[in-house]
């Protein structure tokens, strides 16, 4: 039967750049033995059925495939869909109270110690929030994303040395949940 996962491909589809487009990323999924394949919007979300492979192999065979069949490299993060509920169940905020674009899932690729984010002055940028949790950075943005300056500070090249990290809206959170759940 196999796990349901979502790949999270970090940076496609963007102002037209590194295109790609999500009919040929399901054909690829395919390709490489994956069930059940869907695509979520066009930013680069994918949810499939595997047998085999855990998330880190999983994503590895995503990003050499990508790269040969587009000349490009992608940053991929693979998630099962019980992490994802986890994520999504873990969240520190009231999600049933806010707006979706208030809210936002930075995912990384191992796990994040609170040290890391130390040097930012937290208080500097109430009424923004974020929390950690596994894996993931919960983001409080009431203003939205776009007029965050939390979100300008957390996405510091020297903050995230070392890591890869996409983010997904709260929409986006849910959604995957749900297309990802056996």
């Amino acid at each position: 039967m196999g796990t349901m996962y979502a790949a999270l491909l970090r940076g496609v589809n963007v102002s037209g750049h590194r295109r790609v487009p999500m009919a040929e990323l399901r054909t690829l999924l395919g390709e490489l033995g994956h069930e059940d394949v869907a695509t979520y919007l066009q930013s680069g979300n994918a949810v499939f059925r595997s047998a085999t492979g855990d998330e880190n192999t999983l994503a590895a065979g995503l990003e050499r495939a990508i790269e040969k069949r587009f000349g490009f490299p992608v940053d991929c993060l693979v998630r099962s869909g019980a992490y994802l509920a986890g994520v999504a169940d873990g969240c520190p905020f009231p999600a049933a109270e806010l707006e979706p674009k208030q809210l936002h899932v930075t995912y990384f690729d191992q796990h994040v110690d609170a040290a890391r984010y130390a040097p930012l002055d937290a208080e500097a940028f109430r009424p923004e929030e974020f929390r950690l949790g596994e894996r993931a950075l919960y983001l409080y943005a009431p203003e939205g994303l776009g007029r965050s300056k939390l979100a300008v500070a957390l996405g510091r090249p020297a903050l995230n040395r070392g890591l890869v990290a996409t983010s997904r809206n709260w929409n986006t959170v849910v959604r995957l949940v749900e297309m990802t759940r056996d």
